[in-house]
């Protein structure tokens, strides 16, 4: 069974906001299909910014594919999630990375608390 037909894929959604922060946001599922793709664009971000702002309000499923991401960005710069979806913030508070993560209820208090 394709479970594909049963998912909405997450497109990526990209904005640059003020103090040279970039702000990701997906939208729908993001899984393993779907990872790789925001790994790039993360990727990116860090390395031209240092900073990356992950705008996870439209996110409607995570799996841990999601939080290996999310882990391996904290360890690559400075990571921030906004705005969790209560699939992403469920899924952080399950597994106790929402201790370990820099996690912001909206996108304007993560740039607030912008280091650089």
């Amino acid at each position: 069974m394709n479970i594909s037909r049963y998912r909405r894929k997450a497109p990526l959604g990209i904005s640059r906001g003020r103090l040279k922060v970039q702000v990701l946001a997906p939208r729908g599922d993001v899984d393993s299909e779907v990872v790789p793709d925001l790994q790039a664009q993360a990727d990116a971000a860090l390395a031209e910014h240092g900073t990356l702002i992950l705008d996870a309000g439209a996110i409607e499923f995570a799996d841990s594919s999601f939080l290996r991401l999310a882990l391996t960005l904290h360890t690559q710069g400075e990571f921030k999630i906004a705005n969790p979806s209560f699939a992403v913030q469920r899924l952080l508070e399950v597994v106790g990375a929402d201790a370990l993560l820099s996690v912001h209820p909206t996108v304007s208090s993560a740039r607030e608390s912008h280091v650089g």
